[in-house]
């Protein structure tokens, strides 16, 4: 049996888990790609609880950094990056319901070599940025464009190759009024850079607007902890997600679940405030769910809690605290 099965999802949704009608979003589908996670641009897809979508995800930078030669600042046009699949439209969904994303697969596509990392001046976890202003002058332009394979990984030195342990670094629901970047963070997932959210999780959205819009995209094929240069391993994909909907189950901010542990994430700065957002959704989730009184859940977390650092570059930081299944009871 799989621990699907017995999911949050299997047991709330709509479609109890299980696999409906099969769709794709391929580039020509989409058409144009989006930057904006908002309620003000027509689906692309409508599907019923229980659908199966196959989407032709870009690389954050829409594929057009070909080359180690080339010049990021010439050839980019920020904020334009992070180009983003979708919005679907859940039929049923309305504000205060959830959406749960279960992550079937990740595959790599394109020409080889697929796989880009740079680093740009005034970007990065350890550089002067315009948030974090200071004298120092910027680190060089650097480019590296690295073949990307599901199977042998990315051979990124003649001394090491990286295993391919692919996510989805952008996904979320579109807020009920705002149009936000999707290079940030917030309420409704987004720019997240969680590999917490890889292949066999299931992420739980809140539903702020009618159909719940949800978007997806950004997808890395391997990442460190907080993303420290700016850019993981960038990579276009075919990327499949099962998407069911959850009635009378409302979450405020993104909540993920995997075979082993359930995870409540926060995003916003300082650092500190991202995992006391995240830590304090998984107790009251542990307190409503799980028959936990808020401070016993507060006191266990302490000794078992655990942190994960999703980015530290973005406009806003995201963090994960979960706790092992095992626990729960």
């Amino acid at each position: 049996m799989s621990w699907l099965e017995n999911s949050i999802m299997a047991r709330k949704g709509l479609a109890k888990g299980q696999a409906g009608a099969s769709h794709t979003i391929t580039e020509a589908e989409q058409g144009t790609y989006h930057y904006v996670y908002g309620p003000y641009v027509d689906p692309v897809l409508k599907v019923d609880p229980g659908a199966v979508v196959a989407a032709e995800t870009h690389d954050a930078f829409e594929g057009k950094i070909q080359h180690e030669t080339d010049n990021p600042l010439e050839i980019l046009n920020f904020p334009y990056l992070n180009p983003q699949n979708g919005p679907i439209f859940v039929n049923g969904a309305e504000k205060g319901d959830t959406l749960a994303v279960y992550i079937k697969s990740i595959v790599p596509r394109g020409p080889q070599p697929r796989g880009t990392t740079l680093i740009m001046p005034e970007f990065g976890g350890l550089v002067p940025t315009k948030d974090t202003a200071m004298l120092n002058a910027p680190l060089p332009i650097k480019v590296k464009k690295l073949h990307v394979d599901a199977e042998t990984g990315t051979k990124w030195s003649d001394k090491l190759t990286l295993p391919y342990v692919p996510f989805i670094g952008t996904i979320g629901t579109s807020p009920e009024i705002e149009a936000i970047t999707s290079l940030q963070p917030d309420y409704y997932g987004g720019n997240m850079d969680l590999p917490d959210v890889g292949v066999g999780a299931v992420i739980y959205l809140p539903v702020n607007t009618k159909g719940g819009l949800l978007y997806l995209g950004d997808c890395h094929a391997t990442q460190g902890d907080g993303e420290l240069c700016g850019v993981a391993l960038e990579h276009p994909t075919v990327t499949t997600i099962q998407i069911d909907l959850i009635k009378g189950w409302s979450v405020h901010t993104p909540r993920l679940e995997t075979k082993d542990f359930i995870m409540s994430i926060g995003s916003t700065r300082p650092m500190e405030d991202a995992t006391r957002m995240a830590y304090r959704d998984l107790i009251r989730w542990m307190a409503a769910d799980y028959g936990f009184d808020e401070v016993e859940a507060y006191m266990l977390l302490t000794q078992c809690g655990r942190v994960r650092l999703g980015n530290m570059v973005d406009p806003k930081y995201t963090m994960g605290a979960s706790i092992l299944k095992s626990y729960l009871g």
